[in-house]
């Protein structure tokens, strides 16, 4: 095994964490995201490879099955998981990140010789358990909700303020009766692990009440707990790395989370108090309630985008489960080619996740400069001919804008209905993630295209070149 001295662990971590920065720094525009996630990736390879270097009192057995163990598993998780999935599996990976800091803080307390009682390590490993349990078990309920394995908002009395309440508070005592008021170390370890086990219901009793339409925000928050929890993990190591690292993953999630509430535009307390998922599931967003919908066909269609000069396509959910991307970009081509120009509308909470969309529009190769932004294009959708909803609902739910009443007043959505015709492709008149109807369906000039997705793309497709 390599031995590296201290100063050379130091400026391979200073390099990682170099890399980590840029990787971030690339990963904010869509022409460099794949670069910067090839360099944040390469900082993790260094960074692996210099710990496997200077922890020499482990065996390389322990040291090769973890390696291999996670190799596997990821490579399983990355060719398996569906980008409709991403969204559950963020929530797993932050509540295993939360769990890998609070693990190693209750194995590295256990092997302390000296100082395992100094205010500044008992208030690190104190908050890296307290943050690392929270963020593991609140990860599973968000991943449970996302996967719609989960839909009760409370667990007995698990899940009310008043008890999330009392929970944390007795979490803060038993840090502090651990790190301050007793001085054997094994009575000290009991009360860690009983800080982990009230962590654990904290974690639960907090996402546990939340609906499902703000899981998004709360993958983002937990996304930034798993960071913090990290970073307290490297305090207690001594890992400047961990601390950089854990440091860049709590603040970019935080304003992640930041990015998430202003595009619902709700503030963060309203998500984590606030049961929006529950009270919009009482908004009657099923199949019945609409009057005046007008379905159509793709050939009764196909002549009004054969004469359309400008299309734009708002893509959704709905693309992401017909994976109707590459279809997507084949249409797009084909209208160009008969001299239409073709513009996407991305909401940044489109598909569960900011650069959901993005990123599968950017895998069928549909070029960069023709996606905008909400900002950017929702006062362009009165010169569009056509707007085509592609299994979008709640981004494109007019209610936001015209009913002070609706459970998503105020929240930012794309002005489809401005378009001179609406084409929504969807299954049926089912509600979105937020459970309410959708006036946009009853429009007068709204179309709708009852059918998969890819499908019925594809039919547009064979139908135009027919013409």
């Amino acid at each position: 095994m390599i031995h590296l001295s201290s100063h050379m662990e130091q400026v391979a971590y200073m390099v990682a964490a170099l890399l980590f920065i840029l990787g971030i720094q690339r990963l904010s525009k869509v022409k460099t995201a794949r670069s910067g996630n090839r360099l944040a990736a390469v900082g993790m390879l260094l960074a692996v490879l210099v710990a496997l270097a200077i922890h020499t009192n482990i065996g390389w057995p322990v040291l090769a099955g973890g390696l291999v163990t996670g190799a596997i598993i990821g490579a399983l998780l990355a060719m398996r998981v569906q980008m409709t999935g991403m969204p559950e599996l963020v929530a797993l990976f932050n509540g295993l990140g939360g769990a890998a800091s609070a693990f190693v803080a209750l194995s590295d307390f256990t092997q302390k010789q000296e100082g395992a009682f100094a205010p500044d390590y008992a208030v690190a490993i104190g908050l890296s358990i307290l943050i690392g349990a929270v963020t593991l078990s609140g990860s599973l309920i968000a991943y449970g909700k996302l996967a719609g394995k989960i839909w009760k908002n409370r667990l007995g009395p698990i899940g009310t303020q008043g008890l999330n309440a009392v929970l944390f508070l007795l979490a803060m005592g038993c840090a502090v009766w651990a790190g301050f008021l007793v001085s054997d170390p094994e009575t000290a370890f009991q009360g860690y692990l009983a800080l982990s086990g009230v962590a654990l219901l904290l974690g639960i009793g907090l996402v546990m009440p939340i609906g499902g339409a703000d899981m998004p925000v709360v993958i983002s928050l937990l996304n930034s707990y798993s960071g913090l929890a990290a970073c307290a993990t490297g305090f207690v190591l001594e890992n400047n790395l961990l601390i950089v690292a854990g440091s860049l993953v709590g603040a970019s999630g935080l304003i992640l989370t930041r990015v998430m509430c202003k595009a619902m535009n709700r503030s963060l307390a309203n998500v984590l108090f606030a049961t929006f998922g529950e009270e919009a599931s009482t908004g009657g967003g099923g199949d019945d309630g609409y009057t005046g919908v007008k379905s159509a066909t793709a050939d009764e269609v196909a002549p009004i985008l054969d004469a359309a000069r400008r299309v734009i396509i708002a893509p959704g959910y709905g693309m992401a489960v017909a994976q109707a991307q590459h279809k997507v970009r084949e249409l797009a081509d084909l209208l160009e080619k008969r001299g239409c120009k073709v513009e996407f509308a991305i909401h940044p909470v489109a598909g569960r996740m900011p650069g959901h969309m993005n990123v599968l529009l950017a895998e069928a190769d549909v070029p960069y400069d023709k996606l905008f932004e909400l900002e950017a294009i929702n006062g362009e959708f009165s010169d569009a001919d056509v707007a085509i909803v592609l299994g979008a609902n709640d981004v494109c739910n007019p209610s936001a804008i015209e009913d002070p009443g609706s459970a998503i007043a105020g929240m930012p959505v794309l002005n489809v209905w401005d378009a001179g015709t609406v084409m929504v492709i969807k299954r049926s008149l089912s509600a979105g993630y937020a459970g309410i109807k959708n006036p946009l369906f009853e429009r007068d000039n709204t179309l709708m295209l009852f059918g998969d997705a890819k499908q019925m793309i594809s039919d547009l497709v064979s139908e135009i070149s027919d013409l």
